[in-house]
């Protein structure tokens, strides 16, 4: 299960810690538009992250997260995977994301985090000068891969994403790409999540530290999938110390 529509953080919004947040559309390399939504930081540290949504491509959980984020003096950035398909207009509750996410294809998200990442650096994302990427479930898995793309992340970090495969469009899942990464990796996870076992979880952990790359692997002992959900109150505790270890990642790398 990833989020619904009527999901949201489980984060408390900072008064007066976001400059501005809004709808933009991007431009990948190949040429594909996309829609993203940007939000800057009043207080600017010079860090920023591209979010990767669920499957559900972009809608208000994220749009949202992107917001807490810029409060926190991180600009954010939140993309869409379906521009190619299903075009850049906003989407409502009856979207049919299935088709669209299965066609997706590594090679285009790369393209389209990589505008992101651009956009991020550039002035009007914030000139951020340390690049991390964030993802939850379909997108914890995007996220970790993009530590080996050879985009400058100062940090790449997923929430219950698959790290083994099979993958979607068959292409390589995160743990055959680890020796690639170039980046330390954060990965979070529910213990009671029936999608991704405690063994995916530790060959994953056993996979990065025999590659040699920095990471934090942390578990939460009870909680399912999607447990990040301000609705999911019985998870709170977890969510906090999940949200800490999130901009605790970020400001121990961002230099």
């Amino acid at each position: 299960m990833c989020y619904d529509r009527d999901a949201r953080p489980p984060i408390a919004p900072i008064a007066g810690g976001a400059e501005s947040a809004g709808e933009i559309i991007l431009t990948a390399s190949d040429g594909a538009r996309f829609r993203a939504y940007a939000a800057r930081a009043a207080h600017p540290t010079g860090a920023g992250v591209v979010i990767l949504p669920d499957i559900r491509g972009l809608h208000p959980f994220y749009e949202e997260l992107a917001v807490r984020f810029a409060e926190n003096g991180i600009d954010a950035l939140a993309m869409d995977y379906f521009g190619r398909t299903a075009g850049t207009a906003p989407r409502g509750d009856d979207f049919d994301w299935q088709p669209h996410v299965a066609q997706t294809r590594a090679e285009t998200l790369a393209a389209d985090v990589a505008a992101s990442a651009a956009y991020l650096r550039s002035p009007a994302g914030g000139a951020v000068r340390a690049l991390f990427t964030l993802g939850f479930c379909f997108g914890g898995a995007v996220s970790w891969i993009q530590a080996a793309n050879q985009l400058g992340l100062a940090g790449a970090i997923g929430f219950y994403g698959r790290p083994l495969g099979p993958t979607r469009d068959g292409s390589p899942a995160p743990i055959d790409r680890v020796r690639e990464f170039a980046c330390p990796i954060l990965g979070l996870f529910g213990g009671a999540d029936p999608a991704i076992p405690a063994s995916a979880v530790e060959a994953f952990d056993r996979a990065l530290s025999e590659a040699g790359i920095e990471h934090e692997i942390v578990t939460y002992p009870g909680a399912p999938h999607s447990f990040f959900d301000r609705r999911q109150t019985e998870f709170a505790e977890a969510s906090a110390d999940a949200w800490r270890r999130v901009l605790n990642f970020i400001r121990s790398h961002a230099g």
